[in-house]
């Protein structure tokens, strides 16, 4: 875990920003389809790190003992939700494949803005740390 509180903000903010970065870089090499799909792949990500952030929260209530009396139907809950909300991304990569017919390498590319993200926050690390 990292100490810093508002590290997962500026992930974020980061991300975000490398997605547009990516997403001006694809309709300049390659047309609004790509753009698109490089959009469409931020936006799977995003729902993505939403519904992991909140199933993992409300489970890790229930291993804290935080949960108490009402344990069962809380991993219940957050079990339903969390599948729920991957279901939700199952589908919307599909519709954005297979009926939208975005541009592939364009979500692999707006998917991978997080990845893309966390390499900054760490060049950063690093360079802050440096003597």
């Amino acid at each position: 875990m990292h100490d810093d509180p508002l590290f997962f903000r500026r992930l974020a903010r980061t991300a975000v920003l490398l997605c547009v970065v990516m997403a001006a870089i694809a309709m300049a090499v390659s047309g609004v389809r790509a753009a698109l799909g490089v959009v469409g792949g931020g936006v799977l990500i995003g729902v993505s790190g939403f519904a992991l952030a909140s199933g993992t929260g409300a489970l890790a209530a229930v291993v804290s003992g935080q949960a108490g009396a009402d344990r069962a139907r809380l991993v219940r809950t957050a079990t339903i939700r969390l599948v729920g909300r991957y279901a939700l991304l199952g589908f919307l990569a599909y519709v954005m494949i297979a009926r939208l017919r975005l541009h592939p390498l364009g979500l692999l590319a707006g998917a991978s803005s997080v990845v893309a993200a966390a390499a900054v926050e760490a060049a950063r690390l690093l360079t802050k740390n440096r003597p």
